[in-house]
């Protein structure tokens, strides 16, 4: 595989530097790489294979050159500079939400829908952390005898907020042990020891913008515009990785033991199932781990048709990070293939 041209605009965020390490960890064919953020981060260097990498701006003419850009700074900055990324030439790989329901741009979790990259228009989107996680779970089953509901309730963890609510947590475990008042800038409530529904705007559906988005991307991705999905989503005191309890209604009936089978031969998912233990899916042992952990695979008592389990992914890395650095492991191949 040809070295590519690497562009990673957010560099210094929680999902940026993320994708550094990724990039390295996957060993990556990467030739230039240019690090863009905003002012307060000019001048800042990031290691990369043992190399210091100097951040710079993020301006129009950043990216003369770039094969690939990576683009992690929120959807404002992404609408903004995208246009000037596909200009130069670049394919943007965009872990926002700016183009994420734009028909033309496909939306991509590459063990799920991987054929949609070959439609690109210059822009491949990245999930919401949530559905990318969910989507990687079930796809699997929704292959083998098709899904007809989705029951999902997740439990999210800080960084899916960012590095600032990352720290916002971690400050406020200490405020509590040391007896001090407990501060929040970040979130609307305090985050340590509690736990309340996702911190955003509730639209006039009753859901908020977290849920729909999980039901939009879902059914995008599944090619499927009418799936019913019905989710509720919860921010919990964890600092790294989402975890999801679903439930699902299937087209036939599926023994845990057949789930479990299906999930273990599938791309991307670990199977962490040890009743006898009571050892299930764990945000702390998913947390650094590019798989998505699944387990509690078992019967709904209520549903012949239906099927419980529980899940837990990195979410800066197959919820963000991991998954971009995928996109573009299956547009290098792609390019190969085509050569």
């Amino acid at each position: 595989m040809p070295a590519r041209n690497i562009a990673v605009v957010g560099a210094t965020g929680a999902v940026g530097v993320e994708i550094l390490r990724v990039l390295e960890r996957r060993n990556f064919p990467v030739g230039k790489l240019k690090l863009l953020a905003s002012e307060r981060s000019v001048g800042k260097t990031l290691d990369f294979k043992g190399k210091p990498v100097k951040v710079e701006l993020l301006e129009r003419d950043a990216f003369k050159g770039t094969d690939i850009a990576f683009f992690s700074a929120g959807a404002t900055r992404s609408r903004e500079f995208v246009p000037a990324a596909k200009a130069a030439g670049a394919v943007v790989v965009d872990n926002s939400s700016a183009f994420r329901m734009d028909p033309n741009t496909p939306l991509v979790v590459p063990e799920v829908n991987a054929r949609d990259l070959t439609r690109h228009n210059g822009v491949i989107a990245n999930p919401n952390c949530t559905a990318a996680i969910l989507a990687t779970a079930v796809w699997p089953i929704h292959q083998a005898v098709g899904i007809r509901k989705i029951v999902v309730a997740t439990y999210q963890s800080a960084s899916g907020a960012g590095a600032a609510a990352m720290r916002e947590l971690e400050e406020q475990v200490h405020q509590y042990a040391e007896g001090k008042e407990i501060t929040h800038t970040v979130f609307p409530h305090q985050i340590a020891f509690n736990l309340f529904s996702h911190n955003t705007k509730v639209a006039e559906n009753g859901y908020n913008e977290e849920e729909n988005k999980v039901i939009e991307e879902m059914r995008k991705m599944f090619h499927a515009p009418d799936l019913p999905i019905l989710p509720t989503c919860i921010r919990v005191p964890v600092l790294r990785a989402h975890s999801e309890a679903v439930a699902l209604e299937l087209e036939a009936p599926m023994s845990p033991e057949e789930a479990r089978e299906i999930l273990r031969r599938a791309p991307g998912i670990k199977i962490v199932d040890d009743p006898a233990a009571n050892h299930f899916p764990m945000p702390l042992e998913a947390s650094g781990d590019l798989d998505v952990h699944v387990g509690r695979i078992r019967r709904d008592l209520t549903n012949p048709n239906g099927l419980a389990l529980f899940v837990a992914g990195d979410q800066l890395l197959k919820g963000a990070a991991w998954n971009a650095v995928q996109i573009a492991e299956e547009l290098a191949k792609l390019t190969v293939e085509v050569a």
